[in-house]
């Protein structure tokens, strides 16, 4: 190479230096927040014209987004952000639209919702009759001899009787197996067909943590299986193939993007299923990012929960599949008085619901597996559950001796006052569910009844938590309610039902802003993921997670944010969901 050459060449790559720094230079004045270490290059995808709010407190509102790769390269104004446009960029016109950063849900069980979705949905069925009615179609569409499964009743229907009974099942089905599992998951109702396929008689023990609700008079199984006792049945309904498990899965998936969920928290079900979404990412088919706990069940830690622990999380510990947590279910539910309590219930003073763990059990496996650092989910639901829940976890503190660990509390129904303030004390995130609180006749004349006005009184204290330095995260439980983030974003705020019952709202102090309700799905939800360096917020250098959504929830009715649509979901810089046009 001759000198002329060489200086041909330097002089080129001075130039290109020269552009680059200019541009950056350009960019920075122009107010584009820019992540250190990345390269100024040509957005891949630039969301323009929006009303973009970042979660970002250093720069809260924007205009636009560009998006290189996967990341986040510059949030700003249209007119600086239009300087990043090359050749092969594509523009989103948000037309004015909300921009938010993607949601996370914190607390689902992703096969079964996503299994759920092929199955009869019971979800706000009226009573039995309509329970019946949406049966009928179910079966005429599937006839033979199969099981009819289902899911989505609730308590209230029910009246006095509070539980299901068999005898509405085998009228219709006296020949055809029955199984519909409860709104919340925690009881399941089964016809004569399925109890005697599965063997229970009258003779047949309750299992450990489980209860077969007998007829008082003959002891005969009306039907209604609690908790573990549902498992009787369940173990015996035939297994999903893989192609019907990978199938339900990408529905699943398709459902979450078109509401806006970016990042789920699996809190049981889905472990054993690690192998699945490592196939669909393989394939490209993966537009769903997961965070997935091992569930302890039965309630101990053996030799082999931990061998298998550990090696998922060796294996699987990257932004997309990440085996990094443990979920302990310390009681059950409200409704079913299996959620365990400090004083009986007020309905039945006989019951104060059972803990699944013993005490010490639970702070041994605690304090193990925390030592090996793991991140801990725990349901708990009565006060008793919660206590119990913040007790371990501060006995882990004084044998390990770590901070910011990101323990969680799932669920947390009632709250004894004192232990609202150890919270925040602890560092334990309050991970909840809005629609749990949806006053409407099961919360109202079933789940206040049975704990009274005393415990009602702190019924899903989110705003004291928070108040009182706790962190939240949001999510929904689904299949137990809906993944729709926006009609758990009305509740929080609003804590009354579509009709805007109660009047004043229910325990309304517990109100939260717009704002914190989002940030519970958002930086709050990455936060209780260990995930707030680079998720949650629209900022550069972080995933390019976002949505685009039909209406600016922070100017309307917040009783009209429920019916908030997305428009537009992006993940890790890809267009997973768009809306049909109108």
């Amino acid at each position: 190479m001759d000198r002329t050459e060489e200086d041909s060449i330097l002089m080129k790559a001075f130039r290109s230096k020269l552009a680059l720094l200019s541009l950056t230079f350009f960019l920075g004045i122009a107010g584009i927040a820019i992540g250190q270490g990345l390269i100024v290059a040509p957005a891949d995808i630039i969301v323009t014209h929006g009303r973009v709010y970042t979660e970002n407190p250093k720069q809260p509102w924007a205009q636009a987004v560009a998006i290189h790769g996967t990341k986040i390269v510059a949030v700003g104004d249209d007119t600086a952000i239009e300087k990043m446009r090359g050749m092969g960029t594509k523009i989103i016109n948000a037309s004015g639209k909300l921009v938010l950063p993607g949601f996370n849900d914190c607390h689902v069980h992703f096969l079964g919702g996503s299994m759920s979705l092929g199955h009869v949905d019971l979800a706000g069925a009226k009573d039995v009759a309509d329970i019946q009615k949406r049966l009928r179609a179910y079966a005429s569409e599937r006839p033979g001899d199969g099981w009819v499964l289902g899911r989505g009743w609730d308590y209230a229907m029910f009246g006095s009787e509070t539980l299901p009974h068999k005898k509405y099942l085998d009228k219709l089905f006296p020949d055809r197996p029955v199984l519909l599992e409860g709104y919340d998951g925690h009881t399941y109702w089964a016809n004569s067909k399925a109890l005697a396929l599965a063997g229970i008689t009258r003779d047949t023990p309750n299992p450990p943590n489980g209860m077969i609700v007998r007829d008082p008079q003959t002891g005969e199984a009306t039907g209604a299986l609690k908790e573990a006792a549902s498992g009787l049945v369940s173990k015996i309904v035939p297994k999903p193939t893989r192609a019907e498990e990978l199938l339900a899965l990408r529905a699943g998936m398709k459902w979450a993007n078109a509401n806006g969920i970016t990042r789920v928290h699996s809190a049981g079900g889905d472990f054993e299923i690690l192998d699945l979404f490592d196939e669909m990412r393989r394939r490209g088919d993966l537009s769903l990012r997961m965070y997935i706990a091992y569930f302890l069940n039965p309630p101990s830690l053996r030799p082999q929960d931990l061998d298998a622990i550990e090696a998922a999380r060796k294996k699987f510990h990257d932004e997309w599949i990440d085996a990094g947590a443990v979920k302990f279910m310390v009681d059950g539910v409200v409704e079913s008085h299996t959620a365990a309590m400090l004083e009986p219930y007020s309905d039945d003073p006989s019951l104060k619901g059972k803990p699944f763990w013993e005490p010490a059990n639970y702070n041994a496996a605690v304090a193990e597996l925390d030592k090996r650092g793991f991140q801990l989910f725990t349901h708990a639901i009565g006060d008793y559950g919660v206590r119990m829940a913040l007790d371990g976890y501060e006995n882990a503190e004084e044998r390990n001796h770590k901070k910011d660990r990101r323990w969680r509390i799932e669920h947390i129904e009632t709250v004894a006052a004192t232990d609202i303030p150890r919270f925040g004390k602890l560092g334990v995130i309050a991970s909840m569910q809005p629609l749990h609180s949806y006053p409407d006749a099961d919360t109202l004349e079933v789940w206040a009844r049975n704990v009274g006005p005393d415990r009602a009184s702190r019924a899903w204290a989110w705003k004291s938590i928070a108040d009182g330095g706790g962190h939240l995260a949001f999510g929904s439980d689904w299949p137990v309610v809906t993944l729709n983030p926006w009609e758990g974003i009305q509740t929080a705020v609003t804590r009354q039902t579509k009709e805007a019952t109660p009047a004043n709202g229910f325990v309304p102090e517990q109100r939260l802003t717009v704002a914190q309700a989002i940030d519970g799905y958002t930086l709050g939800a990455a936060h209780a993921g260990r995930r707030e360096r680079t998720e949650g917020s629209l900022e550069s250098g972080k995933a390019a997670d976002l949505i685009i959504i039909s209406q600016n929830i922070f100017d309307i009715n917040p009783h009209k944010i429920g019916a908030t649509k997305v428009l537009t979901t992006i993940v890790g810089g890809r267009v997973v969901y768009q809306a049909e046009s109108k």
